[in-house]
């Protein structure tokens, strides 16, 4: 069931005229003696509300509202039939929605009504809906965003698990999930797509906006020994603020590049998607140009402000990520952001559309500047490992390494190693000698450039990260243990106490 079908049933529960719906104010229901009642306790991100809208845009009114800033449609809900008048503002989408009875009582206007609109209200044709949220769902999720979790684990014939500040802990005020109910959760969140993949293949990716939360969630199926299971990771629907996350000046500057290559590494939940959705929120409110995602699946939704961003979803809207890849030349974007690369087709078509002019951003899963830089050249045969040395000293523009440390006091902190391409690292690139690199970045700090290791140094003498932590973090301990020698650290491994576990 689209997200914005409970909300319409408060016009037809409670007999009012109009809903209108603004980003990051609270949706009011105007009844029939003009007054307006909230209906919601809490205001509607604006990137909440833009999923509502798009969820149930009929795909005749893309365009128009693309191209004329608005769209006009009827859609059947709850056996009753409503127009939708969508408008693209500034801060993103508004929405105003009447009843097939005030549509009855109050023509509306010929000027706004599409040449494509029905003289009159059909009667209600019958849709396909998906079942109500089920009740344990709703308990599990209000208890993820209660603990302030980053992540639900639920296993079959296990009690549900959360990820608080990197570490899993029982939910021990919930039962132990059989199968059979476990299931039923999970039906009732997927959409009927996603559903049907998981029961061919028992497996399934999607994003789900839940409306209690304020957030979306993206959702993983899988199925084990014991039965069905799923984690659901919780992507905030504001998009993170770049000072607050800590984005250094030289990083933000990123999204002001021209052309170029920018590549966002780390292991698999060092918070890469949420650098980059921060660089690209950068580059939406400053520039005027077309911003084309290519995800799996869609996780921060980027409203229009100073650019047009268009988002594909793998499996959804595009088949793959190279599909999508190569038929974005003919899009002209001036941005990509390619979620994944993960094979070598990807990342030679990545190369070949950041040398033709484009700023394409890029994830890769490596753990250092240098060592992504080999991962790249290595993806191709010997005898075109030269011309991509050259293609990517001459495209690649900066490589961002980050992974998540335990902050004192509760939370998590990102630790970024930055190497930005300077015609001395270019250089390098071109003749093979990656090995120099380091000893480069150390010299070109000026420029912005910051090992791992400094970047560990640095949070624990500023005391924002315990050295117990650096170290276990930390690809190079020997290169650590000496930096902090360097500073005045003192720390001895031998002496750090260790859980025991009976």
């Amino acid at each position: 069931m689209p997200q914005l079908d409970r909300l319409l049933a408060q016009i037809v529960i409670r007999r009012g005229k109009s809903l209108r719906m603004d980003p990051g104010a609270q949706p009011m229901l105007e009844m029939e003696d003009g007054q307006e009642v909230p209906i919601l306790p809490s205001p509607v991100p604006s990137t909440l509300l833009d999923h509502l809208v798009r969820e149930v845009l009929p795909k005749d009114q893309e365009a128009p509202l693309m191209e004329q800033g608005q769209a006009i449609f009827l859609y059947s809900a709850n056996d009753q039939i409503f127009r939708i008048i969508a408008r693209q503002g500034i801060e993103g989408l508004s929405m105003t929605v009447e009843p097939a009875q005030a549509l009855a009582s109050a023509a509306p206007s010929p000027a706004l009504v599409p040449a494509s609109a029905p003289p009159k209200v059909q009667p209600p044709t019958p849709v396909s809906v998906q079942s109500e949220l089920h009740p344990m769902a709703e308990k599990l999720l209000s208890a993820l965003m209660e603990r302030k979790g980053s992540d639900l684990h639920c296993t079959s014939l296990e009690t549900p698990l959360v990820r608080v500040h990197g570490d899993l802990k029982e939910m021990e005020e919930f039962p132990i999930l059989g199968p059979k109910e476990l299931r039923e959760i999970m039906k009732s969140i997927a959409p009927p797509l996603a559903w049907e993949h998981y029961e061919t293949r028992n497996d399934a990716d999607f994003a789900y906006a839940y409306e209690r939360g304020h957030c979306r969630l993206r959702v993983n199926f899988f199925a084990d020994r014991q039965g069905p299971g799923m984690v659901c990771r919780v992507i905030p629907s504001e998009i993170p603020d770049p000072h607050k996350l800590g984005l250094p000046e030289p990083i933000q500057r990123l999204a002001d590049l021209p052309k170029g290559l920018v590549l966002v590494t780390g292991p698999t939940g060092s918070g890469k998607s949420t650098t980059l959705a921060a660089i690209l929120d950068l580059a939406n409110r400053h520039r005027h140009d077309h911003i084309l995602t290519i995800e799996d699946p869609i996780e921060f939704v980027h409203p229009r402000k100073g650019c047009l961003v268009n988002q594909r979803e793998v499996g959804t809207h595009t088949e793959s990520f190279k599909t999508g890849l190569r038929a974005a030349l003919r899009e002209d974007p001036d941005i990509v952001l390619v979620g994944e690369m993960r094979d070598l087709e990807t990342i030679s078509i990545a190369l070949e559309t950041a040398v033709t002019g484009h700023l394409v951003f890029g994830t890769l899963h490596t753990s250092s500047a240098v060592g992504t830089v080999d991962r790249i050249v290595d993806q191709f045969p010997a005898d075109r490992q030269q011309q991509i040395r050259v293609m990517l000293a001459d495209a690649c523009k900066a490589v961002i390494c980050q992974t998540l440390l335990k902050r004192k006091g509760g939370g998590r902190v990102a630790a970024m190693e930055s190497l930005f391409i300077t015609p001395a690292i270019a250089n390098l690139i071109r003749e093979g000698k990656n090995f120099q690199i380091p000893s480069a970045m150390q010299t070109g700090r000026a420029y912005g450039q910051k090992l791992m290791t400094d970047a560990l140094v640095e949070l624990v003498q500023t005391e924002i990260v315990e050295p117990s932590e650096a170290y276990a973090k930390c690809s190079d301990r020997e290169a650590l243990m000496a930096g902090f020698k360097r500073v005045g650290i003192t720390w001895d491994l031998r002496h750090e106490e260790r859980p025991v576990l009976l």
